[in-house]
């Protein structure tokens, strides 16, 4: 018999995908229409973000997604800095109703260049 939390983890592996940094390379290398959003706090975000990223730190999900990410069915690639809040967010978002949010994790696991202000 599955346990309460074990039925809770398979519903939220279900409402987004965690994916690693080599495939939402991938993605965005593909000239796919994606939205890359970076939920790191502001100060971290000025220290060097994926080009292109949007920035709506994870504290602000709820309050600022709604105006920012307003097509639900937009593929959504989240990151933070080591993953922990990129997933809190990547499931937040999915509770929000967003059909396609991937989260690769953290900007430390990111290979590839980054844009410094």
């Amino acid at each position: 018999m599955i346990g309460l939390a074990e039925q809770e983890k398979e519903v939220t592996k279900e409402m987004y995908k965690k994916i690693t940094a080599q495939e939402a390379k991938s993605i965005i290398d593909s000239r796919e229409e994606v939205i890359i959003l970076d939920v790191r706090t502001q100060k971290e975000f000025d220290e060097g973000y994926i080009e292109n990223a949007v920035l709506i730190p994870h504290t602000e999900i709820e309050n600022q997604a709604p105006g920012v990410l307003t097509d639900k069915n937009a593929k959504i690639l989240v990151y933070c800095r080591t993953g922990s809040r990129s997933a809190v967010a990547a499931k937040k978002l999915a509770e929000m109703g967003y059909a396609n949010v991937y989260d690769f994790g953290g900007i430390v696991d990111w290979p590839y260049g980054v844009v410094v202000k």
